[in-house]
């Protein structure tokens, strides 16, 4: 469906909770009840100009959200002193010199959008410092941490708060409008408040009186710092999902006092990132936890701000028309949409690129020491590397796209808003390619939006589209240029048999939907294997809506007591069945599927391994026969230790890679036509929408001035270099950091 412009604001009358005013006292009014939440995004840390460092990107950044339409942004999050790092020598800020860095930040921020405010959080990771400074309240290792924190001493406690308070000062001076100060996910707040972590015996540990003491100080010195005109968000942890974590009365009491310290908003907090619970992913339903904000509402008297999954206007507006909270926080959504909320303030919701909770270009890089970006978007956080400027006068071309899947389509979509004239070309009935596919995996339902998206856009800007047909030289030889985005085809493993009636490709499965057995073999343990494998086990309605997904169904099943009545909020997770018995097979030994997102796959493994699928490393394949698939397992300790055996199964799924299609390229070289390969044609691999949508999106940045097949992709950087050596010096300290 194509959105239709209107000049009439009208999307304040279809959202008018979202867009009504927001009253902070002293500390001024918001213009909308939108706040975009604080990510990690490796801006922070900026380069380094004549011993200075630069955050012009990060100011181009979030002037582009300004602009946007935002209400209250928070950065990601600064460190108080240099124990606080999340990451080696990340962001900081505890001097004037680092003061002045961030002014041209704000100064971005106010000249973009005088009614917008920004707020700095101010993160102290404590024991999730990804580095060997690292300290906490005890000294207890985080299982995702890499080194065992020192614990801090009660001076040194008190030399914290003072950092805090200073790290505020600093920040007011430097033009920021106020801070989020992180007391959840697990960080140094977070791990001063429970049993879990907190060992002491002194004033800062034992009784949850003492236990709670760090945080409120903590407000108290900031508000004393900075002043009544400043804005402080405390983001609370209102469901911690860890063992340990504390209980729904200590939650109230700390957010009483929080509020009586001098906090002008409280932010809500979900989970640890120790937590097996996900809480992020594309498979949590969206608005899960809303209700936890809606539960603290009647205890406090200031604002609250809910979280989590909320990626659309429709979504925020029911949350705030059902008084779940006073305002919502979106952040991803703004790495998705700078313009989110302009879209949604003028009706034009079909426009918004929506977040689909993917992690894979924000979240994995984050942890990889990349800079983030947005799988959908990959101008995101590369706002001053990838400019979309109208084309130059006399340089509009005609330009052909084969191929509509993810990579054709962001090179379509942004080389026509440029200005040139494009076609694009599949032989399939619709528009998406590989999405297509992935949009059916239970838990992947927000792919739909993105095809939504796309749609949107090429009618938008005027993209030919001309489905159903194979094209070829004769179709193409007269376009000035021609994309070849045809994406891949299942690569066929040589195994005897392979040609058994029992072997499906996962094309077979996902696109074809030809019937498979109760019992099944998949072959591949990258994503596609998890995906086929996942499909295969769901026991129930596919849905085609994002807003079908049940939250009640997701807190059962992984276990959330959604009355918040239990410590830390956790149940047993409910039993799952599944609907077949799935077999998942990798050659190599080790981790199965070792290769998936760090911060999402443990929860596709754990979704597998609540459906009894058998996870097999180390397998070779002989062949297979009548009798099933026949194997070899060898011993991961000992090559020489070899176990043969048959898995009896009704069907082989054949998940094992794949290969590019570019059977087009050639003919239209020899034909004198230019061509690029974009996508899967370029580099087949496993299937990468994150690298398919970047190709695109570059390249077609600047088509006009590209050499013929010229490659454009991202480049990560130097911060994974710096990650490395010091899980190097973990490494090495292993022996005293058990």
């Amino acid at each position: 469906m194509a959105a239709v412009r209107s000049s009439s604001k009208a999307g304040r009358k279809l959202f008018p909770k979202m867009f009504e005013p927001l009253d902070l006292g002293p500390a001024g009014v918001l213009k909308n009840r939108v706040l975009m939440g604080s990510m990690h995004s490796g801006l922070e840390k900026g380069s380094i100009m004549g011993g200075q460092v630069d955050l012009t990107n990060m100011g181009e950044f979030f002037a582009e959200r300004a602009r946007g339409g935002v209400g209250l942004i928070v950065t990601g999050g600064v460190a108080p002193n240099r124990a606080g790092w999340v990451s080696p020598f990340a962001a900081k800020l505890n001097n004037t010199s680092e003061m002045e860095s961030h002014k041209i930040v704000t100064s971005k921020v106010h000249d973009a959008a005088p009614d917008a405010k920004i707020a700095m959080q101010i993160l102290h990771s404590g024991r999730y410092g990804y580095h060997p400074l690292a300290v906490a309240p005890s000294a207890v290792k985080s299982p995702i941490g890499w080194f065992t924190p020192h614990a801090l001493s009660s001076k040194e406690v008190h030399k914290t708060i003072a950092d805090y308070a200073k790290c505020a000062s600093l920040s007011k001076e430097a033009g920021y409008d106020g801070v989020e100060i992180m007391g959840s996910e697990g960080y140094l707040i977070n791990q001063f408040l429970v049993e879990r972590t907190n060992f002491r015996t002194d004033e800062w540990g034992g009784s949850y009186e003492n236990r709670m003491r760090l945080p409120v100080e903590i407000v108290k010195a900031v508000r004393e710092a900075c002043g009544p005109d400043f804005i402080i968000i405390y983001r609370l942890s209102m469901l911690d999902l860890v063992e340990g974590g504390s209980n729904w009365e200590e939650i109230v009491t700390l957010a009483q006092a929080i509020e009586n310290a001098g906090a002008t908003i409280i932010n809500t907090g979900i989970g640890w990132h120790e937590a097996r619970v996900p809480t992020i992913v594309t498979s949590v339903p969206r608005a899960a936890f809303s209700w936890v904000t809606e539960k603290m509402m009647s205890s406090v008297d200031i604002p609250l701000c809910t979280t989590n999954r909320i990626n659309m206007p429709h979504v925020a507006e029911k949350i705030l028309g059902d008084g779940q909270a006073d305002m919502v926080s979106m952040a991803r959504p703004f790495l998705a949409d700078s313009q989110f909320v302009n879209k949604a303030e003028e009706g034009l919701v079909e426009e918004i690129n929506t977040c689909i909770a993917c992690n894979q270009a924000c979240l994995d890089h984050t942890f990889k020491g990349i800079t983030a970006s947005c799988l959908v978007n990959p101008r995101a956080c590369h706002e001053t590397d990838i400019e979309i400027e109208p084309v130059a006068p006399g340089r509009k071309e005609r330009i052909a796209v084969v191929g509509a899947g993810p990579a054709g389509l962001a090179f379509s979509t942004t080389a026509a808003e440029r200005g040139h004239e494009v076609t694009v070309f599949d032989m399939a009935d619709e528009i998406g390619g590989q999405f297509n596919m992935a949009k059916q995996v239970p838990g992947k339902e927000e792919f739909h939006e993105t095809i939504r998206y796309f749609g949107a856009m090429l009618n938008k800007w005027g993209v030919k589209v001309a489905l159903g047909k194979k094209v070829g030289v004769d179709e193409l030889k007269d376009f000035d240029k021609v994309i070849i985005a045809t994406g891949v085809s299942p690569r066929t493993p040589p195994i005897p048999g392979i040609d058994h009636p029992k072997v499906l490709s996962y094309i077979d499965v996902l696109r074809h939907k030809v019937p498979v057995g109760k019992n099944v073999a998949v072959i591949g343990a990258g994503g596609i294997g998890f995906d086929v494998s996942e499909f295969l086990t769901f026991h129930g309605e596919m849905k085609t809506k994002a807003d079908d997904v049940s939250v009640d169904e997701y807190l059962e099943e992984w276990g959330v007591d959604k009355k918040n009545e239990t410590r830390s909020g956790m149940l047993e997770p409910k039993a799952h069945t599944a609907a077949r018995n799935v077999t998942l097979l990798q050659r190599k030994h080790g981790k199965v599927g070792a290769g998936l997102g760090k911060t999402s796959g443990w929860v596709h493994r754990a979704q597998l391994k609540k459906a009894d699928v058998s996870m097999v490393g180390g397998a070779s394949y002989d062949r297979i026969d009548d009798e099933g698939l026949h194997i070899t397992i060898t011993d991961k300790k000992d090559k020489e230790k070899k176990t043969t055996q048959v898995l009896d199964v009704d069907n082989v799924i054949i998940c094992a890679g794949q290969e590019p299609l570019r059977e087009l390229e050639e003919p239209l070289k020899a034909a004198g036509v230019k061509v690029w390969r974009i996508g899967g044609a370029e580099e087949a691999g496993e299937l990468d929408a994150k690298k398919a949508i970047d190709m695109g999106t570059r390249l077609a940045s600047k088509i006009e001035d590209a050499e013929q097949g010229e490659v454009l992709t991202m480049d990560i950087g130097t911060g994974a270099k710096v990650i490395e050596f010091f899980r190097d010096i973990r490494n090495k300290k292993a022996g005293i950091n058990k």
